[in-house]
């Protein structure tokens, strides 16, 4: 399974580790110097949840940020045990 959100597409993309040595200019020192760059990767905080599409649950793979922003309406948590309400129902 891919490590997709379903709403925004968000994924794993690579990035760079800099390492640096050395003082700051600012501090006095004669400047950072690089030292090694190695590849890393960045990925998505995605959430499976059981959400709200068209009236219906389904399950999706969310990121936290679309949570929070509030694109994802979750579903209800299930009740186990009778409510007034649904006794009137059925």
């Amino acid at each position: 399974m891919a490590r997709v959100c379903d709403l925004t597409g968000a994924r794993t993309v690579r990035g760079n580790r800099i390492r640096y040595r050395g003082k700051a200019k600012y501090l006095g020192g004669i400047g950072k110097k690089v030292t090694s760059i190695t590849r890393r990767t960045f990925k998505p905080n995605l959430q499976d949840i059981t959400a709200i599409v068209d009236g219906r649950p389904q399950r999706m793979r969310i990121t936290t940020r679309c949570l929070k922003s509030g694109l994802v309406v979750k579903a209800p948590r299930r009740k186990y045990t009778y409510t007034a309400q649904q006794k009137k129902k059925g």
